[in-house]
């Protein structure tokens, strides 16, 4: 299994370590401007979505961060039953207050966005997060995380 960190007692990719989960995915469109929302099983309704002040991480937009081989990191908290508004990150964030769940589940563009899913440990396991996941991704070793989708 690969190795998260390079120091000794290192932790293996997808071990369980406090902290933000580290979710990696690629979609079947170009979805990286989009607001993502949690759906239900049945994709029938939402189950949960952002408020217009919650769009952000470090000090700008949460948007994924982009990995190699048209990977995404998720920076937003996405899961299975993610689903994309039309409404951009940009555009979300100017309007005067959060829609309710129905109002934002006829703006959902995608039901079934995923191609693949990985939840890879936690965020917090990783001292280079990026490289480690890329290395992941070039050694072709998507197989040994957990798979989502």
């Amino acid at each position: 299994m690969p190795s998260a960190n390079s120091s000794s007692g290192s932790t293996s990719v997808g071990a369980k370590v406090p902290g933000p989960p580290c979710i990696i995915y690629k979609t079947r469109n170009d979805y990286f401007t989009l607001v993502p929302v949690i759906m239900t099983d049945d994709k029938s309704a939402i189950a949960s979505y952002p408020d217009i002040r919650d769009i952000y991480y470090n000090h700008g937009f949460s948007y994924p961060t982009v990995l190699t081989g048209g990977y995404l990191l998720d920076n937003r908290g996405i899961g299975p039953n993610v689903g994309f508004l039309s409404y951009t990150y940009e555009s979300y964030s100017r309007l005067p207050k959060t829609p309710n769940s129905n109002e934002l589940f006829k703006l959902i563009v995608d039901k079934e966005p995923l191609l693949e899913m990985y939840q890879c440990g936690s965020k917090n396991q990783y001292t280079d997060l990026v490289k480690t996941l890329n290395d992941i991704i070039l050694k072709g070793e998507l197989s040994q995380l957990n798979r989502l989708k």
